[in-house]
């Protein structure tokens, strides 16, 4: 799958998820690991002080757009039951690439497809309103999960509409629409939806690392930013 996303990105002359007028150039790496956010004493349960912090660090380096997080370990989940309980094992380990920019932001195709589902994941901490695409590229189809939309991002769609690479298919989401975090975008790629639909975990735990390692790759393989 790896290697299938790097012809894909070789062959492309560009591929972006949001707003197509921001050069990469004007994108800064983000950490939001547990290690860094603990030694900031960042209140991550607050999504407008959250929203300070993106803000303040875009600022701070003349940048219109903050990204990373895949594979990250991070604390920002422990408020949710969703991914911390006494049930389970706790999942904390970001398996997609998040793009922090404002609410309302264009959200873009990455590649040409067609909707596969779409759903609004309304548990605290969890998508929100949620758009997947279904791909196709020599003979392997893959799919693109784009989460934290806003509410209107699902109205009128269908399964099965095609969608060209760059369309414009979503806005971001505000909290608490988006799971109650600061406007980002939370984009993944997955190799096999193993039968769900408007839904895919984007954090997974310790134990399961291995299997999403290579169920869902490094999305920058493909946007290379």
């Amino acid at each position: 799958m790896k290697e299938l996303l790097k012809k894909i990105q070789a062959q492309e002359i560009e591929i972006k998820v949001i707003d197509s007028n921001i050069d990469y150039a004007n994108y800064v790496a983000i950490d939001l690991s547990a290690t860094h956010t603990d030694v900031l004493n960042l209140n991550l349960t607050d999504a407008k002080i959250f929203e300070a912090f993106i803000e303040n660090h875009l600022e701070k380096n003349k940048a219109k757009v903050a990204f990373g997080g895949y594979l990250e370990t991070r604390n920002l989940y422990k408020r949710s039951t969703v991914f911390k309980n006494t049930n389970t094992e706790e999942r904390n380990i970001h398996i997609g690439l998040d793009l922090w920019i404002k609410a309302g932001t264009n959200v873009l195709a990455a590649l040409d497809g067609k909707i596969h589902s779409f759903k609004n994941n309304t548990a605290l901490g969890d998508y929100g309103p949620t758009l997947i695409l279904e791909h196709y590229f020599e003979n392997t189809t893959f799919y693109t999960l784009y989460g934290h939309l806003s509410l209107d991002s699902l109205t009128d769609k269908k399964v099965g509409t095609k969608v060209n690479k760059g369309e414009t298919i979503a806005k971001l989401g505000a909290p608490p629409i988006n799971g109650d975090y600061a406007p980002h975008l939370h984009f993944q790629i997955i190799k096999d939806m193993q039968g769900k639909k408007g839904d895919y975990p984007g954090v997974c735990s310790k134990s399961e690392l291995a299997f999403y390692l290579e169920n869902c790759p490094n999305p920058n393989l493909l946007l290379s930013i």
